[in-house]
């Protein structure tokens, strides 16, 4: 493997800072899009056909989550997970309440959240996305094993490259630099090229392949 000269292990260390301390935000607004739009029709239903209680439970939830006070999302997002579990709305109210506890460095509220969706939610996809930032916790506790048996689970298709791009990423932490760029490279070819998530995806690897 050859060594790299300066400049280069400058630009390497700054991607690998830059990453870690941005992958969350990126990570969870980019999930939060793709359950917006990919689970809309879903919504519909829930919304039309769930009962008046729940759906007037959910909208709390909602008006607490734009207060922005972490104890009452969580209150208000248990009210709901509790009283209709099977429900749409409870799986979002917990990655929704998730990802205020990720912001708020309330780790271990996250991570139980995550794992009930990952327990009970109804639709693949919202499993999918709880998965995915689950495995991203986890990654920055050093759980390496517990990380990637989450991005081995059965994934729908269109999250190819969200799971490859975040299994490269524990690789790399592992320092199993070819088996991140063989993750990375999948990553990238499943990634839509309109994508500027694709442009990241092409940096990291591009940061590995100097290391060669």
């Amino acid at each position: 493997m050859a060594a790299l000269d300066l400049q280069e292990q400058e630009q390497l260390e700054e991607l690998k800072a830059w990453w870690k301390d941005n992958r969350n935000f990126i990570l969870g607004a980019l999930l939060i899009a793709v359950v917006t739009v990919g689970g809309w029709r879903g919504w519909q239903y829930y919304h039309h056909n769930q009962s008046t209680q729940a759906a007037m439970l959910y909208s709390e939830f909602v008006r607490q989550l734009k207060a922005n006070d972490a104890g009452r999302v969580n209150d208000a997002a248990a009210a709901v997970m509790d009283r209709f579990a099977s429900t749409a709305y409870a799986s979002r109210a917990a990655l929704l309440a998730a990802q205020v506890n990720e912001q708020g460095k309330d780790v271990t509220r996250a991570k139980a959240q995550l794992q009930w969706v990952i327990d009970r939610a109804g639709e693949a996809e919202l499993r999918d996305v709880a998965r995915l930032r689950l495995a991203s916790l986890l990654l920055d506790e050093a759980k390496y094993a517990e990380a990637i048996s989450l991005l081995n689970a059965e994934h729908s298709a269109s999250f190819d490259g969200l799971y490859g791009d975040l299994r490269g990423d524990v690789l790399s932490a592992q320092g199993k630099l070819d088996e991140a760029r063989s993750a990375y490279k999948l990553a990238y070819e499943k990634t839509d090229p309109k994508s500027m998530y694709r442009n990241l995806i092409q940096m990291k690897l591009d940061a590995l392949v100097t290391s060669k």
